[in-house]
């Protein structure tokens, strides 16, 4: 639980949702300050959780101070709820990524649903990629309720339930109000050369959601775990799902780089990798291996093994839990 705002959010305060491909944290403010696309060790897009001043951001908050949060996971799921409480009303913001397979894996749709639970609640909506780290320029066009972000690398589409306005040059802000029951979806998507963005209807948003619930209780079905623990044991195996490349298998190290000591991401235990002295590295790997989609050499108990062949204690662990 957090009030508005925190600068840099300890690690502790943020959720992670991804589609096997990538991953993206949500902090409990309802900023998204960490998301390479399209794959882990793709460079960065929002990378506030390291230069909040520059690393650019998705965030979706409450217009106005006042209020309390929390995060919680949509049981059995990777489907992340926000939910910001304040004296005249609740809403939440659902966050998720479809995990796809074949050709629908290029495109990795990110879905944000606000839905306003009780009272009224005003929103604000602040999208400012930063491709590259920070270090391409991109330009931002728009529709009357979609942006396009176009940069050297990378064409990123946003769709929105509402006018869009753009801000300093290349960012785009919203602002919507919503009564109780009713639900607003801001869709980014990756976008081809060539492609067009593809637009969404309030049925597809509930399609996408259902399919991706179906998809992590299918996947969970598989434990055979039934211990006093389960929720835990669950819990872990969703997040160790989230790291997983799914064309090889191989699980990255931790979802952010490695930081410089001292520094503000640092200093918020930020990273799984927190103590190193070197600058934020390119990729999220272990040690030994330069990305996911290559096996890891020397990753701590499996040294010297493929990430896609599995060792004996790694076997036992997949017939324990679930693989």
């Amino acid at each position: 639980m957090v009030l508005p705002r925190a600068r840099y959010l300890p690690i502790a305060e943020h959720g992670l949702i991804g589609d096997l491909h990538t991953v993206a944290l949500v902090g409990t403010d309802g900023t998204i300050d960490w998301y390479c696309c399209p794959r882990f060790d793709s460079p960065s897009v929002f990378a506030a959780i390291l230069d909040a001043d520059h690393g650019g951001l998705f965030r979706i908050a409450p217009d106005g101070g006042g209020w309390v949060s929390k995060q919680l996971y949509l049981p059995d799921t990777n489907v992340l709820i926000t939910r910001f409480l304040m004296p005249d009303g609740v809403a939440e913001v659902q966050d998720f990524m479809v995990p796809r397979t074949g050709e629908a894996a290029r495109r990795h749709r990110m879905i944000r649903r606000v839905v306003a639970v009780r009272g009224q609640m005003r929103f604000v909506v602040d999208v400012a990629p930063r491709f590259d780290y920070a270090r391409a320029r991109h330009e931002v066009a728009l529709t009357q309720r979609d942006a396009l972000f176009r940069s050297p690398e990378l064409m990123l589409s946003l769709s929105a339930p509402c006018p869009l306005q753009i801000i300093d040059g290349g960012d785009v802000r919203a602002r919507i109000q919503l009564q109780a029951g009713e639900a607003a979806t801001f869709v980014l998507d990756r976008v081809e050369p060539g492609e067009v963005p593809v637009p969404h209807s309030d049925a597809d948003i509930a399609a996408e959601f259902d399919a991706t619930v179906a998809f992590w209780r299918g996947w969970l079905r598989r434990s055979r775990y039934s211990g006093r623990w389960r929720e835990m044991v669950h819990r872990s195996a969703l997040t160790l799902k989230l790291l997983t490349y799914a064309p090889t298998g191989a699980i990255v190290a931790a979802p952010t780089p490695a930081c410089r000591k001292g520094s503000a991401a640092h200093a918020t235990g930020t990273t799984a990798t927190r103590g190193c002295a070197t600058p934020p590295s390119r990729s999220t790997r272990c040690s030994g291996s330069s990305s996911p989609r290559r096996p890891a050499r020397s990753c701590s108990g499996w040294s010297g093994a493929s990430a896609t062949r599995p060792t004996a204690s790694r076997a036992r662990w997949q017939k324990t839990i679930l693989w």
